[in-house]
């Protein structure tokens, strides 16, 4: 059984979709809990907000929307899911020309 080359794309692309939204945890983790953990009076503010809040919720969104729109545009493929293979897809076998040079 001859597994369909889709499979090989969407894997990248789900691979690219986990380990954005991985990151973006780890962002938001990390500024929220890192810097969120003093004593209010210590906090430092950004255009009003606590820095904490500014860089996880603020930066943090705004960081992850660009990355995800240069990652899509980039690395994702528009492709049918219907049965048919598209022809980006298709690899050509040029081994049974060489086979048919050889005989004749």
């Amino acid at each position: 059984m001859k597994e369909d080359p889709r499979y090989k794309q969407c894997n990248k692309e789900a691979l690219i979709c986990v380990s954005l939204g991985l990151a973006n945890l780890i962002w938001w983790f990390s500024w929220g809990y890192g810097l969120g953990s003093k004593d209010p009076s210590e906090y430092t503010f950004v255009m009003g907000f606590p820095l904490w809040f500014f860089m996880s919720c603020i930066v943090g969104a705004l960081l992850f929307t660009v990355l995800t729109v240069v990652l899509v545009n980039k690395y994702f493929v528009d492709f049918s899911l219907e049965e048919t293979v598209p022809e980006e897809f298709v690899v050509e076998d040029n081994s049974s020309d060489e086979e048919s040079d050889d005989v004749g």
